[in-house]
């Protein structure tokens, strides 16, 4: 897989901790050159770990982020680390999200030649984005979902962007999901080890909400990778209590029964290979 590259797009530092790590980690180590996108420094997130709640941290927080970041894609084993260079949006109706220089503010074709940019330079096959995010409505995410889908069809579109570089096609774009089947497995697992899981509000909104898995979807093993996407997590030590949900499910336990990361693929130019468990499968 040496002439393979993949190239992650995400919204925040920690994103990429938190979605397709261990995916990520499993390529790396077998060659793949990965590459890691993130749109903006994180400046509205909150800080989750108590003992970092502090007003020094705080004033100091896009810089310590970007040091967390680094961190935690030389744990993941990223190539290469590119920032945007947006600012975080923040939720709807808060201060951040109305700020001028916020993500969702910028122009669209501003951020999408950034996005092309990177494409055209990395030249990767698979693109990791972002599904539409609907129980997480976040602004940035869902940009980060309009930006991939149409940087998949404008980065090989000579015609656009010129200044941006040679056009390149990308195969296949991928979006991380927590699938039902995913959460529901762990947090029956939990129970049955008489453990405590703190998976069950995320059983009552799915409940709530009526939402389904796809009919289908990709699950990449990360078993020998699992450790690694924990280690870059906790190298975002300002977004991750130690204590806190991430760390509550036994690595023991995930190993057992669901040892997976879960993709959709929204946008192909390969066919699709049946229970395909590669993402680089039919390239």
């Amino acid at each position: 897989m040496t002439a393979h590259t993949l190239l992650a797009l995400h919204a925040h530092p920690d994103d990429e901790a938190s979605k397709g790590a261990g995916t990520v980690a499993r390529y790396a180590r077998a060659g793949v050159r990965c590459v890691l996108v993130t749109a903006t420094g994180g400046e509205a997130g909150d800080i989750l770990n108590p003992a970092l709640d502090r007003p020094d941290v705080r004033d100091e927080l896009p810089a310590i982020r970007r040091r967390e970041l680094d961190t935690a894609a030389a744990i993941i084993g990223y190539h290469h680390v590119e920032l945007l260079g947006y600012r975080d949006s923040g939720m709807p109706g808060t201060p951040a999200n109305a700020h001028p220089d916020a993500f969702v503010n910028v122009p669209f074709e501003d951020a999408l030649e950034a996005v092309v940019r990177s494409i055209r330079r990395e030249r990767p096959q698979v693109v990791l984005g972002y599904d539409e995010h609907v129980r997480y409505p976040h602004p940035d995410h869902i940009r980060v979902h309009e930006l991939a889908l149409a940087a998949f069809e404008t980065a090989a579109d000579a015609t656009r962007f010129p200044a941006a570089g040679e056009p390149w096609t990308v195969s296949k774009l991928y979006a991380p999901v927590f699938t039902v089947a995913r959460v529901q497995q762990l947090h029956d697992a939990m129970e049955d080890r008489g453990l405590d899981s703190p998976l069950q509000e995320w059983i009552d909104r799915i409940a709530e909400s009526g939402h389904e898995d796809p009919p289908e979807f990709t699950r990449i093993k990360v078993t020998d990778t699992l450790e690694i996407g924990r280690e870059a997590l906790r190298a975002h030590a300002t977004q991750v209590d130690p204590d806190g949900f991430w760390f509550q499910i036994p690595l023991d336990v995930v190993a057992d029964v669901y040892p997976f990361e879960d993709y959709v693929l929204l946008a192909s130019r390969v066919a699709r290979v049946p229970d395909e468990e590669d993402l680089f499968a039919g390239i």
